[in-house]
């Protein structure tokens, strides 16, 4: 009954609507006759005319640079078999599917009638004026591998045959790290090989340049074990033979004694008994689809001390290409690499070693429904919808075809390059990229308040590996040591304090009596001021105001308005800002969005209005972003009397008044802040016509902060917030349900306000004189 609900559904979701899964979309305007004329006849013999004279300007005026050719015969599809190529295009479709969402490469997919090796390459060589790249799929062994080594050789843009080499390259990543935390080196490793079709040898042949030894194999065909007696084993195959004496051997004999296992084959070939029989600390690759070598469950049944992966995507490890073949492309397309030689496979292999050991950002626990993954036995290899492999792999996938010679396109700024790969997947905003790039300039000590709670130390991990702040952890230090051996991460380099403990005393005598004298008059005494230092929100609090931290972050699991009463009664507001206000940034497709006040003033008046809008002005300026700011209303420019609409429209007038080059305009209802032909239609007089709105000012709290979640939520954006302004230090207070990104974005914006508040630090160097709680410490 299930296979044939899902048999219905794959049927239906490839029928309906429009047949297929794919289909060609202009990039241009081609709507009016001019447009038309361009696009096609005449104007389109003058782009024909500068690529006769120059051929490498069909880079420059057609889509060549981006789009890859998937070319099969349907001799290979999936576990399908020969199948033939009109059966074959729906795989090939699907490749294309994946190009464009895991790297924005274009791909016209090609199903070619011929099965003939070198007709077959004859035919492909001749699409060369079309493609960027070419990538192979489904094409049987051993025709693939003459095939491919012909195209390659005779082709003078990239080509790979992803059934060979994407496997090599994932499971190579994973071998890395599995070997890392089972601590074996790779050229000790016995290996087991099951299987020696296309993807088997291009494995082997990449652990080999890895460093694993020929005579440290014992691989298994049809035919049974690869031994020097056989008369059918080709030059490679050769050297992996052992000796004809074991040409008796089974998978059974095989595995006694291996390190690593594995599994190109067929499914269910391995055993408990045979696992158990394995070294210590062995690796399983069981890769076979859908059913592998061995199901994941019952390896890890046999023995604890095993690592396995499987390429389901059902169970922890999934080797799957889609880790590979976009980057890959996308890097080689990038510096027009003439190929795609062993130096880009290797660096592929390695960035993806490397991103696994990366804390893991929170969308992908959420992705995978997973409270916390991080780099150990059950993850080795990133997972596919991790949204930092195209700026992690098709980066050093261009550098290496720069460094071996192949890249015809070089690139020169790397920072703008990744800037460029991001915008590819509309990850694109400027605001994030100002606001990293400024706090990397300049960490600061940032108090983390609740450092008990994973997310915030996750986010804090984070920080201090890209280089954002140097994190203060406030909380019990066992529970801190404890959740961070939990889940996997380093607390080097981190400070912890728990302001209730012993060693702290004297700061907490010292704190409560500078706060006595503050509050010694508005309802503390001493004993209370003292006793108030052992909670965390007053010690950091007081440590801020002694210069002992640039900046703080509290929440997000304690009540919004009992931590920001410490900060206003101990930091204090700004010089002339009578009241704070709550700034939430959107980062959208479009750019960011700037939502005030959304957490801390109820009902303002229209003269409080103006004060925040002056507030969130400035913080916008320091992202350097021109603030183009819509008071927004249920009324448009008078067309209400009510006193809130009244008050907006006062409070444009206060504005400018204070500031007449302000962009500023309303009251105006929310589709008149982003429908530009509506307002100019209209209200032509509005200063925001022809503007891109980017700040939005709300009547209220309750306005700002139903508007904030429905953007945030129903619009998918991502979120920074709530922003304190007005504050004289940097206290930001996270709201209920924070993300680990989220804190790390709002640690971003703290950073940059300490860093405008001109507070005096070393950055990035050890200090000269250490602070108190870093005496006695190593």
């Amino acid at each position: 009954m299930l296979n044939d609900l899902r048999k219905e559904q794959a049927l239906e979701y490839h029928a309906k609507g429009r047949p297929g899964k794919i289909e060609v979309v202009p990039t241009k305007e081609a709507k009016t006759q001019r447009d038309l004329s361009l696009a096609y006849s005449p104007g389109v013999a003058e782009p024909c005319k500068e690529i006769k004279s120059d051929v490498s300007n069909v880079y420059k005026y057609t889509a060549k640079g981006n789009l890859v050719g998937v070319i099969s015969n349907g001799t290979a599809v999936l576990g399908l078999g020969d199948i033939g190529p009109e059966a074959s295009k729906p795989v090939m479709e699907g490749k294309g599917v994946l190009f464009k969402i895991f790297a924005d490469i274009d791909v016209f997919d090609i199903e070619v009638n011929e099965k003939d090796p070198d007709k077959f390459c004859d035919i492909v060589k001749s699409l060369e004026p079309t493609f960027g790249g070419i990538n192979l799929e489904d094409i049987k062994a051993p025709e693939c591998f003459y095939i491919e080594k012909r195209l390659r050789e005779e082709m003078k843009i990239p080509v790979m045959h992803d059934d060979q080499h994407g496997t090599a390259i994932i499971s190579s990543a994973a071998l890395l790290n599995a070997l890392e935390i089972q601590r074996k080196k790779i050229e000790k490793v016995k290996f087991v090989v099951n299987g020696a079709g296309a993807a088997a040898i291009a494995c082997i042949k990449l652990y080999i340049a890895l460093g694993a030894r020929f005579e440290n194999f014992v691989v298994f065909d049809i035919n049974g074990v690869l031994h020097k007696g056989r008369t059918d084993l080709d030059t490679f195959k050769q050297q992996l033979a052992v000796d004809a004496s074991k040409a008796h051997w089974t998978l059974k004999d095989a595995m006694k004694d291996a390190d690593m296992f594995l599994g190109l084959s067929v499914g269910n070939v391995l055993n408990a008994d045979m696992i158990k029989s394995m070294a210590k600390n062995p690796v399983v690759f069981a890769c076979a689809n859908p059913d592998p070598e061995i199901m994941y469950d019952a390896a890890h049944d046999a023995r604890k001390d095993i690592i396995v992966a499987t390429g389901r995507s059902d169970t922890p490890n999934q080797v799957n290409n889609v880790l590979g073949f976009p980057y890959i492309f996308r890097g080689a397309l990038d510096v027009r690499a003439t190929t795609i030689n062993e130096e880009m496979k290797l660096a592929a292999v390695r960035a993806l070693a490397e991103l696994a050991k990366t804390p893991v950002p929170d969308i992908v626990n959420l992705a995978y429904n997973e409270k916390s993954i991080s780099f150990g036995p059950n993850y080795i290899i990133p997972k596919p919808l991790d949204p930092r492999l195209l700026a992690a792999v098709a980066p050093a996938v261009a550098k290496a075809a720069m460094d071996s010679g192949v890249a015809q396109q070089p690139i020169a700024n790397w920072d703008n390059y990744e800037i460029e790969l991001n915008r590819r997947l509309g990850l694109d905003n400027q605001l994030f990229r100002v606001i990293s790039s400024k706090a990397r300039r300049d960490p600061r000590n940032v108090i983390f308040a609740e450092a008990d709670n994973i997310k915030v130390l996750k986010a804090a991990e984070i920080c201090l590996e890209e280089g954002i702040c140097f994190p203060i952890l406030m909380g019990e230090e066992k529970k801190i040591r404890r959740l961070a051996e939990e889940n996997g991460l380093t607390l080097d380099g981190m400070t912890i304090i728990d302001p209730k403990e012993e060693q702290c005393e004297d700061k907490r005598q010292e704190y409560g009596e500078q706060f006595f004298g503050m509050r010694g008059r508005k309802g503390f005494n001493r004993y209370e001021a003292i006793k108030a230092m052992k909670d965390r929100m007053h010690f950091g609090c007081m440590m801020l105001r002694n210069g002992e931290a640039d900046a703080l972050i509290a929440g997000p699991s304690r009540d919004y308005s009992g931590l920001i009463r410490p900060a206003l009664q101990i930091i204090g507001t700004e010089p002339g800002v009578k009241k704070i206000a709550g700034m939430y940034i959107l980062l959208t497709k479009k750019g960011p969005l700037f939502l005030a006040d959304a957490t801390v003033n109820f009902h303002p008046t229209a003269e409080e209005i103006a004060d925040i809008t002056q507030m969130v002005s400035k913080e916008v300026r320091s992202f350097n972003i021109q603030p183009r700011i819509a008071l927004l209303s249920y009324s448009n420019f008078g067309s209400s009397n009510t006193p809130e609409a009244k008050m907006m429209a006062e409070a444009r007038n206060i504005l400018k008044e204070r500031d007449p080059k302000m962009i500023v305009d309303g009251e105006m209802q929310g589709i008149l802040a982003f429908n530009n032909d509506i307002l100019k239609e209209n209200y032509p007089f509005s200063e925001l016509v022809g503007q891109d709105v980017n700040t939005l000012i709300f009547p209220n709290l309750s306005a700002g902060n139903i508007a904030y979640n429905l953007l945030r939520e129903a619009g998918n954006a991502d979120a920074i917030g709530p922003v304190l302004l007005g504050m004289k230090k940097p206290v930001h207070v996270l709201q209920l349900g924070s993300t680990v990104r989220s804190i790390v974005n709002m640690t971003l914006i703290a950073v940059i306000d300490a860093q405008m508040k001109c507070y005096a630090h070393d950055t990035g160097k050890e200090p000269a004189k250490k602070k108190w709680w870093q005496r006695g410490k190593q």
